[in-house]
């Protein structure tokens, strides 16, 4: 059973990087057709997709979100990682990490939440 679970700081000041990462147990980043992808949900709104790293390591991102989103991923420790830059307090949000396989998310994290704020 493919598992996955986000961490990160919870609290993050305006302007500075978040920077969260998701641990895969079950099954491996770099299967054929899979993806991690980053979602993120703020309060009171829907989900919002933010990107996403391939098996390959070919990346995708937000078009809105682009400028400020680096993900990464480290294939040893099947993991990969957000960065997302210069935060602002819209960007509090509950954060979630998910797999792609069969052309849909089966497997999602727990979600961890990010409050931007001073």
């Amino acid at each position: 059973q493919v598992q996955l679970q986000e961490s990160g700081p919870g609290l993050v000041k305006p302007s500075q990087t978040l920077s969260l990462t998701c641990t895969v147990s079950g099954g491996s980043i770099t299967t054929t057709g899979t993806h991690c992808a980053w979602i993120r949900q703020p309060p009171g709104k829907g989900l919002e997709w933010i990107g996403r790293i391939n098996y390959e390591g070919i990346l995708a991102y937000s078009p809105s979100l682009r400028s400020r989103t680096s993900i990464s991923r480290n294939t040893s420790k099947n993991q990969c990682t957000l960065q997302l830059s210069s935060v602002k307090p819209e960007d509090t949000a509950l954060y979630y990490c998910a797999r792609y396989e069969d052309l849909r998310y089966p497997y999602w994290g727990q979600g961890t939440p990010v409050t931007v704020s001073s």
